[in-house]
């Protein structure tokens, strides 16, 4: 499997690591990136990027790829995924797809011309143990209809500061926060719901990145653990008086179709982090933790504990177990065709969501998802857009 990756940040170069490993054939053979962070970790770990190219266009023309690989920052994916599809080659981006509205309206439409098959997208925790264990007691019916969830990601003061200090800091380029970090969590509750979100509601800010609350003010001059995490294309060494404009706190509530609900909260300044939910059904309760590690199903008749499940970490990834799980099974599709746990189509939808989130936090307002979904399915069937159309209209 020939490879090509534009946009080799760390993150990419991680995964051009994990899938080198899980999938055999698997070779990177180009690459393009001005500033490529992810090189060093890549040569680190031994894995060839093969040849450098200047432009995408250059390395599509020069090069025979079965799969091109988008790690490039998230306000330049739906060009790089254009061309990439208009070439005729199979996509695989990271998320966020795309960062706006319109962005995610033109990506419909472009998929309605190439099929959605050949756009996947790293939502690498559909992949996770933990998530498929959710899934398989929900489908196993120890849950029942499920009523409400109440979720969270929250991450630890050096990864906090490292989005303080990332080219992620401003919305211009990653969205926002709630759309860079955490549309991997709307789009797992989004499967569990089985149905799309209808009305949303939304508050935050930023409280703890502020020069207020900067060690330095309190005569603390140990700053490292807000460097630990280095940071790539537009870094800066500014963490509470950093320039950008992204939030450090953010909590929403979202009503779905079928009259369900979900809280989702996050925090990028927890030391003792976690990511655990709370599927609350009508037959029984789920509750489990991403960073910590455990599942647990109970009865809600008796109350008694049907499932009590803990997982070991892995050397390799760094998302769970899932980075693996994600290359093993991309690795399939690609050579045998075998299906996917989750589509461009989910992705937009969790990044729509994500963004209604936004919406609503700005305007203080209720979001009505309807007018969003109608664009979004015209856009899935091919029709043209329409001017003067809104988010929330």
């Amino acid at each position: 499997m020939k490879v090509g990756i534009v946009g080799l940040g760390y993150r990419l170069g991680y995964l051009a690591r994990v899938f080198t490993v899980e999938v055999e054939g698997f070779s990177v053979v180009s690459h393009v990136d001005p500033h490529p962070a992810g090189l060093s970790y890549a040569t680190e770990y031994g894995v060839p990027v093969g040849r450098s190219h200047d432009t995408l266009q250059a390395m599509l023309a020069g090069e025979e790829l079965d799969l091109l690989m988008v790690g490039s920052p998230n306000h330049l994916h739906l060009d790089h995924i254009r061309i990439g599809l208009e070439h005729g080659v199979k996509i695989f981006t990271e998320k966020p797809v795309v960062t706006s509205v319109e962005e995610t309206l033109e990506l419909a439409r472009l998929i309605a011309v190439h099929g959605s098959d050949n756009v996947m997208v790293g939502l690498v925790l559909r992949y996770a143990p933990l998530y498929m264990d959710l899934r398989k007691a929900q489908a196993e019916g120890l849950l029942g209809d499920v009523v409400s969830i109440e979720a969270s990601e929250h991450i630890p003061p050096y990864h906090g500061a490292f989005f303080m200090r990332d080219w992620r800091r401003y919305e211009r380029y990653s969205g926002s926060f709630m759309l860079e970090k955490c549309c991997h969590d709307l789009d797992l509750y989004n499967g569990v719901m089985g149905c799309r979100p209808k009305y949303v509601s939304s508050f935050g800010g930023r409280k703890t990145f502020v020069p207020k609350n900067a060690p330095q003010a309190s005569g603390i001059n140990d700053l490292e653990v807000y460097y630990r995490k280095p940071s790539g294309w537009m870094g800066t060494d500014k963490v509470f008086d950093s320039d950008g404009d992204i939030i450090d706190f953010q909590t929403a509530i979202v009503e779905y179709e079928n009259g369900s609900s979900l809280c989702f909260h996050t925090n990028l300044s927890v030391p003792d982090d976690f990511r655990r939910f709370a599927v609350m059904g009508a037959k029984g309760m789920a509750e489990g933790d991403f960073v910590r590690n455990y599942f647990k199903v109970h009865d809600a008749r008796t109350a008694n504990k049907l499932i009590d499940k803990v997982y070991s970490n892995s050397e390799l990834s760094v998302h769970y177990g899932a980075d693996e799980q994600m290359a093993i099974d991309i690795g399939r599709h690609m050579l045998k065709g075998a299906p996917l746990p989750v589509s461009v189509v989910d992705a937009l939808e969790a990044g729509l969501l994500a963004m209604s989130m936004d919406e609503a936090r700005r305007t203080r307002s209720v979001v009505d998802m309807s007018r969003t979904w109608q664009r979004f399915d015209a856009a899935l069937a091919g029709q043209a857009n329409r001017d003067g159309d809104a988010l929330g209209d």
